[in-house]
């Protein structure tokens, strides 16, 4: 997936002449804190609500100074390049142009977060499993082995990095709900399970409030 594949069709940029006002509207309207400054295709830079409300917002963005400048993507960048500047820059939108450096659109935070919630095997059935481990320790070959002699397979994995430390945290999405001889395997092979997340053990929760539930109103 690249950035021009994600565009939105339904927000569009500010000119240097619209009022902070009308700025602001707009980025109500568009649930977003951000939009684009365009002018004839060219990209000018970035306004943020942040920005206006420090200004006049009866003036024009045109004469704003603006905390972001050019934060922008390529069209033919990664997905992952487009959610990194994003995070980098803390955006809720990020505009993308060609090779031109001409405007294309705008990706926002809700079309990455939509992309995620249907792709990236979230929406599959299964159990999910945190490993926490030093970061030299890491090998997913060798988890990927211990999954495939307990016939199971690794939908996905994530890796985050624990702040101040050289231990790091793999988060595993797999395709069955009942783990427990994969979790005793990975303890075996001397894994630190931090946290697991099955949704049978969701649905028997639910059950037993459920119960709960239903005794309290039967008394």
């Amino acid at each position: 997936m690249i950035a021009k594949e994600l565009i939105s069709q339904t927000v569009f940029p500010i000119q240097t002449s619209d009022t902070g006002e009308e700025s602001l509207q707009m980025m109500q309207v568009y649930h977003v804190r951000h939009l684009p400054i365009v002018n004839h295709e060219q990209l000018l830079g970035v306004v943020s609500e942040e920005d206006i409300l420090i200004h006049d917002t009866k003036e024009a963005v045109g004469t704003y100074r603006l905390s972001f400048l050019r934060p922008y993507c390529f069209e033919h960048d990664h997905l992952f390049e487009v959610m990194t500047k994003m995070g980098r820059f803390q955006l809720t939108i990020i505009p993308i142009i060609d090779e031109e450096e001409n405007y294309l659109g705008v990706v926002t935070m809700e079309d990455l977060l939509q992309y995620f919630a249907n792709h990236f095997s979230f929406a599959e059935p299964g159990s999910i499993i945190v490993l926490e481990m030093a970061r030299g320790n890491y090998s997913l070959a060798e988890i990927a082995r211990i999954a495939e002699a307990e016939d199971i397979i690794i939908l996905s994995s994530f890796v985050n990095a624990i702040p101040d430390s050289h231990r790091i945290y793999i988060t595993l999405k797999v395709n069955r709900q009942e783990i427990t001889a994969f979790k005793a395997s990975l303890e075996r092979f001397g894994y630190e399970i931090s946290a697991t997340f099955s949704e049978i053990g969701f649905n028997d929760g639910l059950k037993d409030r459920y119960d709960a539930l239903m005794s309290y109103l039967n008394v």
